[in-house]
């Protein structure tokens, strides 16, 4: 493996090693925090705060290796000379990169709601922008089409949509039964996308060769199921 390729295990490798354990953690204080809330169960008092600070790392590592997968991609994609925008367009991105980061961490710190929801929605559309590149690969761009649906990175777009919302309206969720309820539908389905991130992301990685297989393998008919004849030593 070259340099190229241990940058491409940058993002799955952050996800088995860090977003998947904190999810288990969230869920479980998620229940513990509503078994307290409810049934009056003996779980400790902390719960309920210890839920909110881990479902905010949570969400910060989740954009973080999503921001960290768009960059690895485009940036490896080509050498700079052939880039296509050269050095400019390169500039451009790298701002939008890093604006969307400035956005996240302003997010954890900002108060008033409509600086929530301005920062978070910059977020999101800095993750969405990177990702719209022609450089990263998606299955569809058509929601009428199930390749879309089944797409690892427009389930990653979403889900990253879903941590910012919830990172976002956390003072409204401790406050408004409302929010709690909205909240809590949010995650639900928040869940249902990490287990398809879980399945969809294996399947991906088994279809990205190592940089010294890439030009033999794209030059494969992938509707014929054949691939060129290796060249005689």
């Amino acid at each position: 493996m070259q340099t190229v390729d241990w940058l491409w295990l940058l993002h799955p490798a952050l996800a088995v090693v860090l977003v998947y354990p904190l999810l288990g953690m969230v869920l479980r204080l998620a229940q513990q925090t509503r078994d307290r809330r409810l049934t009056q169960a003996k779980h400790p008092a902390t719960v309920g705060r210890d839920h909110a600070d881990l479902g905010k790392l949570l969400a910060g590592s989740v954009v973080a290796i999503v921001l960290i997968a768009e960059a690895v991609v485009i940036a490896t994609k080509h050498p700079l000379s052939p880039f296509e925008g050269g050095g400019q367009r390169l500039g451009l991105l790298l701002l939008v990169l890093v604006g969307s980061g400035i956005a996240l961490a302003a997010l954890w710190r900002v108060k008033r709601p409509a600086y929530r929801a301005s920062f978070g929605l910059l977020c999101w559309a800095g993750v969405i922008t990177l990702g719209m590149q022609p450089e990263v690969f998606r299955l569809s761009d058509n929601p009428f089409e199930l390749a879309f649906w089944q797409s690892h990175f427009w389930g990653g777009i979403g889900l990253t949509g879903l941590m910012l919302f919830s990172v976002a309206c956390r003072p409204e969720i401790h406050k408004h039964l409302r929010w709690r309820r909205l909240h809590v539908s949010a995650n639900l389905l928040a869940a249902l996308i990490f287990l398809a991130q879980g399945i969809s992301g294996p399947r991906d990685l088994l279809e990205i060769p190592l940089s010294w297989q890439k030009p033999t393998i794209y030059a494969c008919d992938y509707t014929a199921r054949t691939c060129p004849p290796p060249a005689p030593r």
